[in-house]
């Protein structure tokens, strides 16, 4: 049976070690701060965890890019030129065109390769969630999934993959077209601290508004408790430099759930939308119904 890689992107937040430990790869996007573009590096090695969130403390607007066609293109052709057929997860089409950067490249690669084969997967996640999901992938890989069998039972099941988080400030989600205005200004006049998921059709939803930083939190942990099913897979949860409350959530669900908790850092391109201060926890659970369009 022949091997296959599995590929992500940055919104997957998995980082060098977690990559390493499951056997995973990911193409970063891009992002750029007063015109000069980056890549958005899950390992910070062009711009420091603390040095981009205090940019944006300070005011710094960061504008993200998807992976692009031809980015997807030398990525398939490096590893099908290796032996391996390739499996792409993608963030959620609802937040991220690159799903059909993706899909385009796949047929241009097929048309010198087409003996390949290359699966492009919408996750309908993002953050630690899609990058479950590609942990979820590879380890199925390893223990002699085919291709086919793993494309299938990610699409039969990342709804289970889920988000549940919170953010310090609604400007960041305003500035990316995340909420209006109105919402924005009352949301921070009021102390308004949404809880947001992913929803069913992969958007991030609000779909609690709760008052004060502290009960946001403890909500997190009540949302998660309701939801997660034990399983053999990690509990992430990330922060966007706000590492005193993500050990505090952390330190609660570890108790809690009985479950591997570990922390994560949201990667740049989550953290250009949602700002610093974010709170996430990202689990298998119960398939996600929870539909912002019904």
């Amino acid at each position: 049976m022949k091997k296959f890689v599995v590929i992500t992107d940055t919104c997957s937040d998995l980082d060098a070690s977690l990559r390493e430990e499951y056997g995973v790869e990911y193409l970063p996007m891009g992002y750029s701060v007063d015109g000069v573009g980056f890549e958005a590096d899950l390992d910070w090695k062009h711009r420091s965890f603390k040095d981009f969130y205090d940019a944006m403390r300070a005011g710094k607007r960061f504008i993200t890019a998807q992976v692009n066609t031809e980015s997807f293109k030398n990525g398939f052709i490096k590893y099908i030129e290796e032996g391996y057929d390739v499996l792409y997860l993608s963030a959620s089409s609802k937040l991220s065109s690159s799903i059909h950067a993706s899909c385009v490249a796949r047929e241009e690669v097929m048309k010198t390769h087409p003996s390949a084969k290359i699966c492009c997967v919408d996750s309908l996640r993002s953050c630690h969630a899609e990058g479950l999901l590609a942990i979820r992938a590879a380890k199925m890989r390893d223990n002699g999934s085919t291709l086919e069998e793993t494309v299938a039972w990610l699409e039969e099941n990342k709804l289970t993959a889920h988000t549940e988080a919170t953010v310090d400030k609604l400007t960041y989600l305003r500035q990316a077209g995340r909420v209006n205005a109105a919402s924005a200004f009352f949301g921070g006049l009021l102390n308004i601290k949404p809880i947001i998921i992913g929803d069913a059709i992969g958007q991030n939803f609000a779909v609690e508004k709760v008052k004060t930083r502290k009960k946001s939190l403890l909500r997190l942990i009540e949302r998660v408790e309701e939801r997660y099913l034990e399983n053999d897979y990690p509990v992430f949860v990330s922060h966007a430099d706000s590492l005193e409350d993500a050990e505090y959530v952390r330190d609660i669900l570890k108790e809690k759930l009985g479950a591997d908790v570990r922390l994560g850092k949201v990667g740049p391109t989550i953290g250009a939308t949602t700002g610093p201060g974010m709170i996430g926890v990202h689990f298998f659970g119960v398939k996600e119904t929870c539909n912002a369009e019904k």
